[in-house]
């Protein structure tokens, strides 16, 4: 996984990714639907910043069990304050390299720091994907973010591992010249 041993320099373009999303939101686009069928724009939203606070406690020292990956609505013009702080928060929690290699209890069991990074990237990444495409404005997604998120993917969920209770859905057929994003979304069971 020497790919993504230290894939925080990602992860911090993804937030900067996520907070140029936020800032094309409007309060008439957070009820649109999203590739994430049981979510509206609002509903992802929140749990896209509870999850980047799960991540946050897990950088923090605690088990990701111990919190949901979803806030409390803020109003409808106040998502990219609670974007801020989670932003923040996520920084601090994994500034010390040490980090990368401890024991961090991750919503799939017990992994090194780095391969939790990693599949935050992954998640981020497909998120983003997720927003983007619900907007359908045309932003334009960052195509090294998505290449480390589909190698994270790639290897830590083969398509034989679609089972009950795994989040993902089966990986889904693209074209052969599809762009990366398209790729990322499908591995990740999005019908891109």
């Amino acid at each position: 996984m020497s790919a993504v041993q230290d894939a925080r320099p990602q992860y911090q373009t993804a937030l900067a990714q996520l907070d140029r999303l936020f800032a094309t939101i409007t309060p008439a686009d957070l009820d649109r639907p999203t590739p994430c069928e049981e979510y509206t724009l609002r509903q992802l939203l929140n749990h896209v910043i509870g999850g980047i606070h799960r991540f946050a406690y897990m950088g923090e020292g605690g088990h990701a069990q111990d919190v949901v990956a979803a806030i409390d609505d803020p109003s409808d013009d106040g998502w990219t304050v609670v974007l801020d702080r989670a932003r923040a928060r996520v920084t601090a929690a994994w500034a010390d390299d040490s980090k990368l290699g401890r024991p961090t209890f991750a919503p799939w069991g017990e992994v090194p720091g780095a391969i939790a990074v990693g599949g935050y990237v992954m998640e981020l990444a497909t998120h983003c994907w997720d927003i983007a495409t619900a907007l359908d404005d045309g932003f334009v997604l960052d195509d090294e973010v998505a290449r480390t998120a589909l190698a994270v993917a790639e290897l830590v969920l083969p398509p034989e591992s679609r089972v009950e209770g795994v989040p993902f859905g089966p990986v889904q057929p693209v074209a052969e010249d599809a762009d990366v994003h398209t790729r990322l979304a499908a591995w990740m069971g999005r019908k891109a």
